[in-house]
């Protein structure tokens, strides 16, 4: 933690429950972080995105906007 602290980054995690001394979080950002680690569990559902079939840039990101607007309608 000090060490994240120390380069510059800004830890989320929260401290355990049953912790003596607990420090400070963030809980917004938390959540936020929790959203983007579901989205790439989500997208590692798709095996093309996983293993990136696609050689070029623009047809892997061109399917990885498709996925992404697909999982948008499926939360909706």
């Amino acid at each position: 933690r000090q060490l994240a602290l120390g380069l510059g980054f800004v830890p989320v995690v929260p401290p355990k429950s049953n912790r003596v001394d607990p420090w400070e979080y963030d809980k917004e950002m938390y959540k936020r972080r929790n959203e983007v680690e579901r989205l790439f569990r989500r997208l590692k559902g798709y095996r093309r995105i996983f293993t990136r079939f696609e050689k070029l840039d623009v047809m892997f990101l061109g399917f990885l906007s498709f996925v992404l607007v697909v999982d948008g309608l499926r939360m909706c």
